[in-house]
């Protein structure tokens, strides 16, 4: 069996500029090991002849193609990075061919959201695939899906490694810069005065900086010696905006001058020069890879991510003193606990990787599965 998986490149991309640039690898080289794939190719549905310069695709014996390309060299296709061209999709499915759209974005929100508020969104026709893989946190949407796309729709292992956080960190460690938290000794003052960082991408309602804010600048009124300042990255966007400006006034954090908002910057560079803590929130998108790099590095992440179980520092739904009370016990407790932290965050880590077990044997049931369907049961779509 050949796969093929969609990839969309563009001039300048990097594979720190969203997540599913790194969701497309980590299933090649799932996909990959196993015994009855013999090669898995990406479909360049992009404007550029080659990845990310992160992306080594010859140690990772990966081919690039267009799908036309590959039409006659692959049994089943994957539109996961790049939209995959109708016509195109009919066609290999007339030859016998299956094709899978597996959904990375938050189910719900990438239909509505486009609608409610103009935004640049991507709609393909609903009845392009034989089957729909979604991830564990958007399973309350299968019914939704059924109805859209009329074709089974599963839920799939979300995978991750720490092969490009190491590989950046790499490049930090060359530049003078250090990636990964370092406690301190028993021997000094608590609390710790921790440099909060907020990365929300601010693009949807279901990752913004609101809430973060508001559970930052609780524990700071609580403790201003457990928060030494907050940076609020991916907010430059709406300095100007009345109600983020009205929000951001009214908090004692920034009346004392001890909060900064920043543009868009790159996780393990800037935790590795501005902050040591990073303070999270998410609605219905509890899935992410930005709570993965932050448990890697060691750092507290206060999160409200029922997901990550007992790693990093919970706190239920929009419950800001919950979670304010967590940023306050990791500026007091985090030195001291680190190295129990980092077990937790291993063990939760090492059940997302590629190489696990179960992901390889979830992912290998499915394609058989697939691939073993009827004619007419695969084309219910």
């Amino acid at each position: 069996m050949k796969v093929g998986i969609s990839v969309l490149t563009h001039e300048g991309q990097s594979i720190w500029e969203n997540g599913i640039g790194q969701n497309v690898i980590y299933l090649a080289q799932l996909l990959s090991s196993l015994s009855f794939v013999d090669e898995v190719i990406l479909l360049n549905c992009g404007n550029q002849s080659q990845m990310p310069v992160e992306v080594d695709l010859d140690a990772l014996k990966l081919r690039l193609m267009t799908p036309r390309d590959a039409t006659h060299l692959i049994d089943v296709a994957i539109e996961l990075a790049g939209g995959l061209d109708v016509e195109w999709l009919d066609y290999i499915r007339a030859m016998g061919k299956k094709v899978v759209f597996h959904c990375c974005g938050q189910a719900y929100i990438s239909i509505v959201e486009p609608i409610v508020f103009e935004k640049p969104g991507f709609f393909s026709r609903a009845d392009r695939c034989d089957e729909l893989w979604i991830l564990q946190r958007d399973r309350r949407f299968i019914p939704m899906l059924q109805a859209l796309h009329r074709c089974p729709v599963v839920d799939v292992p979300y995978l991750w490694s720490p092969q490009f956080i190491d590989r950046r960190e790499a490049v930090l460690r060359e530049a003078g810069v250090h990636f990964g938290y370092v406690p301190r000794t028993s021997g000094q003052t608590r609390p710790r005065a921790l440099r909060v960082a907020i990365f929300e991408p601010n693009i949807s309602v279901t990752k913004v900086c609101s809430i973060p804010m508001l559970v930052c600048d609780s524990a700071f009124r609580a403790d201003p010696k457990s928060v030494a300042g907050l940076h609020v990255l991916n907010s430059v966007q709406m300095k100007d905006h009345p109600t983020f400006n009205y929000l951001a006034n009214s908090l004692d954090i920034v009346k004392q001058s001890k909060a900064v908002f920043q543009q868009r910057h790159d996780f393990a560079g800037y935790m590795g020069q501005f902050a040591d803590a990073v303070i999270s929130h998410q609605w219905l998108n509890m899935q992410n890879t930005l709570y993965l790099d932050a448990l890697h590095g060691g750092y507290p992440l206060i999160h409200n991510s029922p997901w990550l179980g007992n790693a990093g520092y919970y706190y239920p739904e929009f419950d800001i003193a919950a979670g304010a009370h967590q940023l306050l016990s990791a500026a007091r407790n985090h030195d001291e606990e680190f190295d129990a932290y980092q077990e937790r965050s291993k063990a939760f880590l090492a059940r997302l990787h590629p190489d696990h077990a179960q992901n390889r044997d979830d992912y290998a049931r499915r394609l058989l599965r697939l691939t073993a369907s009827s004619g007419s049961e695969g084309r219910s779509c």
